[in-house]
Order: C-alpha cells, then structure tokens, then sequence
C-alpha cells in the first residue's frame, strides 16, 4: 500500500511548520514502520526541488512559482505533475490532503483521493464568528466535491464541517490524532516549579491567550508567586494582517506584568521539557479541531486545563483526565486553576488518569492500527 501525503508543511529543519506537519511526519514514520510506502509531496521554503527520505518516509519538496497572481495554478499543476511521476514510478493507492488541498489537483484513476478533516476554513470562520471569505471557500467547496473518502480527526470537526459544506450522509470516519508517547514521557518524578502555568501555541485570539491573561487578576491574591509563561509564535487579528501580540500586550496591566514571562518560540523537540517543569499547563482555545498540543501534555501526565468548547470533550474528559473550563471567561479560567493548585491529591489521580487515557485512545500504535485498517478496507473495496 502506497499513501501520498500533500502538505507544505513537513517538517524541515531551520523553518516553522504547522500542526499538519507533525501530524504527517508522526503518522507517516509508523505508518512506514508497518510496512506502508509513504511519499509526502508540498512545496519547499526556497527556490529548488528537494528530495530527501526521513524516517522512512519519501519527501519531495519542489519549488514554488512565484508568478503574481498564478502561483495557485502554476503550483497546483506542478504538485499533480509530481503525482503523476512518483506514480508511474510506485503506484499510488491514496492520496491525502487537508480541507483545501484538492481543490485544484488533477484526478488520477486508479488513485482515492482523502481528505483528512483538521479544520477549514469554514470550521475556524464560524468559530472566531469572522466571514468566509470567497476564494478559500470555494477552494474548500470544489476540493470536497473531489473526494472520495474522508477522515475526521474528531467527531466534533467533522459533523460542523458537514453541516457547514453541507455533505449529507456521505461517510465521514473519526480517527483522532497521534501522539508520539516515547517523546511525550511520563514526567511524574520530574520536579516541577511551583504555582507556574504555561501556554504554548500560537499567540493569537482563538487559542484563548488574552483571557488567560486576563485571568492572572483573579489569581494574584491567592496565589503571589504566580507566573504565567507563554511559548509561542504571534500571529494576526483575525482575518487581519495587524500583529495580534501588541493587542495583547494591552491587557498586561502593571499588577500583572511581573508574573508573566514571554519565552518565543520553543522548538517542538524542547517542548516536552517546558512542560515537564510546568505546575499547570492551561490551553483555553475557543475552538480546535483536535488538539494535539493538549494530547502532548496529557501524554506527560501533567496538570491540564482546557476549553470545554469545541471537540475539548472528546480530548479531555472533564474532572477525569484534566479540568475543562469556558474559554471566554477569564474568571472560570482561573476557577478552573485555582482548583488544580488547591487539589492535589484529585490532580494526582487526574494525571494518572490522562496517561492511561493517552496510551489507550490517542498513542500512535493505536491510531497507526485505525489507519491501516481504515486504508486497507478501502483498498479490499477497490480492488
């Protein structure tokens, strides 16, 4: 079995790259452990076509055309163009994009073509409540119109994207994202810093940071030594190009700005430090598709809180695995902390819980296997 992955986002060294990225790379290196020839075709973050194999997977990075007002064309054709050739060479079974990704591929036959649900256009415009803007949704809505099979990586994601796009009873499987738990580790005897919160994502209004802030006055008078530190790229008002951070900065009042601290960027291989150390680790998103960043810290058996919005439910199960709080309310924010520090030996038995509850729901075994069953049920009804 041959998948082909269409993502730009693929991991590379000296460059960032989104939640997708890591999502192909962690699924693509098991699925290739398990016998599974993997290919992922995107562009690359310069000028030149690359090829490289990493971790068994077979990554064709090409380079981008930069003609004004063609480049969607230019590049969607040369991203089919490369279907075609690794095809001929190694026959491929799937195809697999995110929401946009099809929406100007050339279809091959004997090639399914998947989409894999990590949340549109559409899915992120309803939930920052900004509108949909013409030209991505009609690249979502002919992109669909190309699949012949999806993928959900949570229940919540793929029934609002049907009932957004309107895609009837077509079938949608629900498989959660990986979590790579080896490099994720059990940090229960790692010593922790007191009263510390961390955030880490993407500094921007839907990952919930402004009400964390926003949440630290009510945390203050209990709790003196608070420190909230914040590791993350900034990103845009939305649908904006204005830098989110210096509306954030804005919230920062004198009695608070002591107590946070921001760290930039943390490499995705340094994460798992940065949270090892943390007393709590607090992602209020106001929407997500499934979160892995919320995995990773369940993963680590660490104190979590999240949102109750959105798929948080199906990551977290409330008071069981970590604690779920309304993410536009900073004063339930740091309810919702202030019982975690106050609460230890209940947050003891909610740590435990979340890393059993990773290795039996979310661990990359257990996803790899879904997967393989899902694509090689697919391929029985092909051939």
């Amino acid at each position: 079995m041959h998948i082909c992955f269409i993502t730009s986002e693929f991991p590379k060294t000296g460059f960032p790259h989104g939640g997708v990225g890591t999502f192909v790379a962690t699924l693509g290196k098991s699925l290739a452990e398990n016998g599974v020839k993997v290919s992922v075709i995107g562009l690359n973050y310069i000028s030149k076509e690359e090829k490289e194999v990493v971790n068994g997977i077979t990554v064709y990075r090409l380079a981008p055309k930069k003609i004004k007002g063609l480049q969607w064309l230019l590049n969607s054709r040369a991203i089919s163009e490369k279907i075609e050739a690794v095809h001929k060479e190694n026959p491929i079974d799937f195809v697999e994009t995110s929401e946009l990704g099809m929406a100007f591929l050339s279809k091959i036959k004997g090639i399914k073509y998947v989409i894999r649900m990590h949340g549109g256009h559409h899915y992120f415009a309803k939930a920052e409540n900004r509108p949909v803007e013409f030209w991505k949704a009609f690249q979502e809505k002919r992109s669909f119109k190309k699949a012949d099979h999806i993928i959900a990586v949570s229940k919540f994601v793929g029934e609002t994207t049907r009932e957004l796009l309107g895609l009837g009873e077509k079938p949608i499987e629900v498989i959660f994202n990986p979590i790579d738990t080896n490099k994720f580790f059990d940090a229960t005897n790692v010593k922790t810093v007191p009263n510390t919160i961390l955030f880490a994502g993407s500094i921007v209004e839907k990952k919930g940071i402004r009400q964390l802030v926003e949440s630290i006055e009510y945390l203050i008078d209990d709790f003196p030594d608070i420190h909230l530190l914040i590791a993350g790229r900034g990103g845009n008002l939305p649908g904006t190009k204005i830098p989110y951070l210096p509306e954030l900065e804005k919230k920062i009042t004198p009695k608070i700005r002591p107590h946070i601290t921001f760290l930039g960027v943390v490499p995705n291989d340094e994460m798992p430090k940065t949270i090892a150390t943390a007393h709590v680790c607090c992602y209020p998103s106001h929407m997500e598709a499934m979160p892995v960043a919320w995995l990773e810290v369940l993963a680590m058996g660490k104190n979590f809180v999240g949102s109750i919005a959105g798929p948080g439910p199906e990551a977290v199960l409330d008071n069981v695995t970590g604690v779920l709080a309304n993410p536009f309310s900073p004063e339930d924010i740091a309810k919702k902390i202030k019982w975690v520090l106050e609460h230890e030996d209940e947050s003891k038995v909610m740590r435990e819980n979340a890393r059993k509850d990773v290795s039996k729901r979310f661990s990359i075994d257990v996803i790899v296997n879904q997967n393989i069953i899902f694509f090689k049920a697919l391929l029985d009804k092909k051939r």
